[in-house]
């Protein structure tokens, strides 16, 4: 039988670098997208999948939909070629509005087995659009669901961040408002962070303050709760059903395939990246980055460190069937959280609550800390 894997396939190519972009992106070039498309296919093609099946597939970047239907029909095609894709596969392209606006493109896109697009809206503010270097408008938005749905698609994601440069409490309520009325099926909500080396980090003393930010995010999963949404992971939100399950795939340790420069994997038992190299992965020379063998000791870390990010939260069973060893050193650090307020119990399960993933880093620590004292 099969196993289950998740493809990621990286597409670098942008119009523009956004201030706050830290992703492996570069400035479209025509005369490179071919030749990327054809590197793809080479990597996907030399690549042993024997043993599994992909159920879930992700185009991501940099602008995937800046390939052009032509394009993505090839690539998808390839893809299929090289491993097995199970007749239910989610399949998820990525897009930014400016990109995103031809029914019959579209409508290509879709007959050709696409699925499910997540859109870049960022912002119902063009000031603020502006402001983190986007080239869409907020009318274009509007404009590019109404395409993707008179195409067919019927599983959209809107990425929505808040904490902008000078950004206050109501205008982010305006924001949720507005993607809200959109009625996508799934909404990513990132708080802007002020990567160095990008544009905005000479503005970090411009962004709201942690109050403020926390006050957004508290705003987050209540409004969005009362229009439908349940949070199933820290920045993530969807209607019953709809949750990412590729995403899904990076949160329970789930294997998954990358392709393309800057491209993550976890597949058959190690962890690697491909180098953010274009010119070395156009002549067919891609090489490593990072390459690391996961110890059982490792992995045990990183389920718990990726549970506490989802509201599944942790399943004391799951730990001991999955590394043998009892859950029971944890509870009192645990029922510490819950007094603060930081955790709940339901069952025997455990998991943070909206103010605990606001400070899910130093609890997260603090876990590994008792683990790494049993």
């Amino acid at each position: 039988m099969s196993r289950p894997l998740g493809l990621y396939i990286h597409v670098p190519f942008c119009r523009q670098k956004c201030v706050y972009c830290d992703f492996y992106s570069l400035p479209r070039r025509e005369d490179e997208m071919d030749a990327y498309v054809s590197a793809l296919r080479a990597q996907l093609a030399g690549t042993d999948f024997s043993g599994y099946e992909a159920d879930t597939v992700y185009l991501g970047g940099g602008t995937p939909s800046y390939l052009g239907p032509r394009r993505l029909t090839a690539l998808l095609e390839s893809l299929r070629g090289a491993c097995p894709v199970s007749p239910g596969a989610e399949i998820t392209l990525e897009a930014n509005p400016d990109s995103a606006h031809d029914p019959e493109g579209l409508a290509a896109l879709r007959q050709a087995g696409f699925n499910r697009v997540s859109l870049g809206m960022q912002s119902a503010d063009d000031g603020e659009l502006r402001a983190l270097g986007r080239v869409h408008t907020a009318a274009q938005v509007r404009a590019s669901v109404e395409a993707l749905r008179k195409a067919g698609f019927e599983n959209l994601s809107l990425d929505l961040i808040y904490g902008l440069p000078g950004q206050e409490l109501s205008r982010w309520r305006k924001n949720l408002a507005a993607a809200a009325e959109l009625e996508p099926e799934h909404l990513s909500c990132y708080g802007l962070k002020a990567e160095e080396g990008t544009p905005l980090y000479a503005l970090r003393d411009t962004l709201p303050g942690d109050e403020v930010q926390a006050d957004m995010y508290l705003e987050t999963v209540d409004f969005l709760e009362s229009r439908g949404y349940r949070q199933y992971e820290i920045s993530n939100f969807a209607k019953p059903g709809r949750e990412s399950r590729h995403n899904l795939k990076y949160w329970t340790l789930a294997e998954y395939a990358g392709f393309g420069p800057g491209a993550h994997s976890d597949f058959r038992g190690t962890r690697y990246a491909w180098a953010r190299d274009l010119a070395s992965f156009l002549r067919g020379e891609a090489e490593r980055s990072e390459f690391q063998v996961m110890t059982a000791r490792e992995r045990e870390a990183e389920w718990l460190m990726l549970a506490l990010r989802t509201v599944r939260g942790l399943d004391p069973g799951e730990y001991a069937e999955r590394f043998g060893a009892s859950f029971q050193d944890f509870l009192p650090f645990l029922r510490r959280c819950e007094a603060a307020g930081y955790a709940l119990r339901t069952g025997e399960r455990w998991r943070l609550t909206p103010r605990g993933f606001l400070v899910s880093n130093p609890i997260i620590g603090e876990l590994l800390s008792v683990r790494d004292g049993i």
